[in-house]
């Protein structure tokens, strides 16, 4: 069966896709969900014979690949949140749903015959959250937020209420800053941190215990490698040699490091590789670097890196080379860098963009060394924001 380009609209308008997600979860009608607006071109590849969905991920170069997963790949994520989470319920969907993250709610609503109540993802306030949870009847409520959007609920009273309601609530995209989870948990909200990937369906290591039928392993290098029936066929038209068939279960390799202790418990500890993961989204320093030297004028080099930050995990730091004529050694006025951002933005998603208030520009001398892709340092005269 050929795979059929869906898109998904974020908030209310995604659960009319709900039959066509029904359809697909039989294995006979396998979907690309996408973003509205997104014309999709699909590359060639075998397909494995119960398909499902074909959804986009990023690797270390940042050219979107599609993770093929199977019906029984996500049945199998399915079931095993439901009984790591003590049984099916009602979701909530906060996410945009063309990620595996919000997807998964949609698809784990199928599964459990329920109705998800869906938010538009920039429009979840404490009030409209209170509003759709005190709608959701079922015996058993859930839902699953980034920790940015955890923050600033617990922040609220009114969002502290709306968390209480549920059962619980999956944080995961990155990594949750502790304190967070302790505040939040202390309040009364039942947090679930997750760690998974479009190519494992999603969250399967569960406030750091693999899922049923999920089994984790650290390689020679330290890298995490995950297995099970939730390990996707593969990535559609592309080998990496990132899966492997092993003793009869399918293998993973991450590409993040970590750790399993003897009680199977799973840390994770950083990239294998230079990806800035900023509030769940995986943003490539290339990417960035390109568009910048391609958008900004009088930039001659440019080097993007992952800076640590409590509310986003990372933010994405740029420095700048220009050319002569550019801006002077020192800080850059704020309203220099929104003129760099609004070049940028047309060339980049939102998250390779920081919060304005979270950037720090500086012009530095052009003779301090050399910077441009692939070489992690800044010089010349540059600008730098964070």
């Amino acid at each position: 069966m050929p795979i059929t380009p869906l898109p998904l609209p974020p908030g209310p308008a995604a659960l009319e896709s709900l039959p066509s997600l029904e359809q697909a979860l039989t294995g006979t009608a396998p979907i690309h969900p996408h973003a509205p607006g997104e014309h999709p071109s699909l590359p060639e590849g075998e397909l494995p014979g119960d398909l499902a969905v074909a959804i986009a991920t990023s690797g270390s170069t940042g050219t979107p690949k599609l993770s093929l997963l199977t019906a029984a790949n996500l049945i199998a994520s399915a079931e095993a949140t439901a009984q790591r989470l003590g049984g099916h319920g009602q979701w909530l969907l906060a996410l945009p749903p063309h990620h595996i993250a919000g997807l998964q709610v949609l698809l784990r609503s199928i599964a459990a015959g329920t109705t998800p109540v869906a938010l538009d993802p920039s429009a979840v306030t404490p009030f409209a959250l209170v509003e759709a949870a005190a709608g959701m009847h079922a015996q058993r409520r859930y839902t699953s937020l980034v920790p940015t959007l955890l923050a600033r609920l617990v922040d609220d009273p009114l969002g502290l209420e709306a968390l209480r309601r549920f059962d619980a609530v999956l944080v995961g995209g990155a990594a949750t800053p502790a304190a967070l989870l302790d505040r939040a948990r202390s309040e009364g909200v039942r947090v679930v941190t997750t760690y998974g990937m479009s190519e494992t369906a999603g969250g399967c290591v569960y406030n750091g215990q693999p899922l049923q039928g999920v089994a984790v392993r650290t390689d020679a290098a330290s890298a995490l490698e995950i297995g099970g029936p939730v390990v996707a066929h593969g990535y559609l038209g592309v080998e990496t040699g990132a899966f492997r068939d092993e003793g009869g279960q399918r293998w993973f390799r991450t590409g993040d490091l970590g750790s399993v202790d003897g009680r199977g418990r799973v840390s994770v500890t950083g990239r294998a590789d230079d990806l800035i993961n900023t509030g769940g989204l995986k943003v490539a320093p290339r990417v960035v670097e390109e568009a910048v030297l391609a958008h900004v004028p009088a930039v001659t080099e440019a080097v993007v890196v992952g800076v640590p930050d409590l509310e986003w995990g990372q933010a994405v730091a740029l420095a700048a080379v220009t050319s002569p004529g550019g801006p002077p050694p020192g800080p850059v006025p704020d309203a220099g860098v929104a003129e760099i951002r609004e070049m940028l933005r047309p060339h980049l998603e939102a998250a390779a963009l920081p919060p304005p208030r979270r950037r720090r520009a500086r012009a530095a001398d052009a003779r301090a060394g050399q910077a441009g892709p692939g070489r992690r340092g800044a010089s010349g005269r540059g600008l730098s924001a964070s």
